[in-house]
């Protein structure tokens, strides 16, 4: 039987699978960021779901990440209050890429002449 670290490192040998696992990449940071958090105040999930006016389960599915849930940002503010935390959210400009959406290059790409 392979350990999770194992099947994880097995899993990410396959294109597909490091493709779609880097796709969730800034999901599965937020997400470890929450458990850490909690980890951190000593909390249980009853206990912050106390805190914030909500039930354990509820605050499983949020930290689970399963896609079904996407919670609001002020449950997330809530959230973070009950860990003396501040949530910040930001927009972080991404590498701009060199072609555009329809796979041509985009219009202040350059383009190469020919010799």
């Amino acid at each position: 039987m392979l350990t999770h670290k194992q099947l994880r490192t097995k899993a990410l040998a396959t294109a597909e699978v490091k493709a779609e696992y880097e796709k969730l990449a800034d999901e599965f940071s937020l997400l470890d960021e929450f458990l850490k958090a909690r980890a951190a105040q000593g909390l249980t999930q009853a206990q912050v779901a106390e805190k914030i006016g909500t039930t354990q389960s509820a605050v499983a599915r949020m930290e689970s990440g399963s896609g079904k849930h996407s919670p609001s940002l002020a449950t997330l503010t809530k959230y973070a209050d009950a860990l003396g935390c501040k949530l910040e959210v930001r927009l972080v400009r991404r590498p701009r890429s060199t072609k555009n959406a329809t796979g041509r290059p985009s219009p202040t790409t350059p383009k190469r002449v020919a010799a």
